[in-house]
């Protein structure tokens, strides 16, 4: 099956994802009990969803006596990425300047906003990444 992006999972699919990160690892029930907020899904429910995220992998598995442990194939930063790089390609033609001139342009950013991405910016420079 091929690596589906994080953009297209389906949304229970992502939420089971955030949980899988929030856990670190986790039994089909932790993970079931951990989706609080969310409509009841029944056991199987979770189980299908877990075994299509590592068809796809997202997640993996290991054994622990008859029960499967689950944790993520893919770090949430590395799926974040991935995500981020489709969409600056697709809609501003893989120009993250011109992302930023947009955010900009339509006031999205407020003072406190602004001054984080300067101090992010002024980080990675000192870091050597620029």
């Amino acid at each position: 099956m091929d690596r589906k992006r994080l953009d297209e999972l389906g949304s229970l699919q992502r939420v089971v994802m955030e949980a899988v990160w929030e856990l670190g690892e986790a039994t089909v029930q932790q993970v079931r009990d951990s989706l609080v907020g969310q409509k009841a899904h029944a056991y199987t429910t979770v189980l299908s969803v877990l075994q299509q995220l590592e068809k796809a992998d997202w997640v993996s598995h290991r054994a622990d006596g008859r029960t499967y442990i689950y944790s993520a194939a893919r770090t949430r930063d590395e799926a974040g990425a991935s995500a981020l790089r489709r969409f600056i390609e697709q809609v501003f033609s893989g120009d993250p300047a011109l992302m930023f001139q947009h955010l900009l342009d339509a006031n999205q950013l407020d003072e406190k906003e602004l001054a984080n991405i300067q101090r992010l910016i002024e980080s990675h420079r000192s870091d050597g990444h620029v």
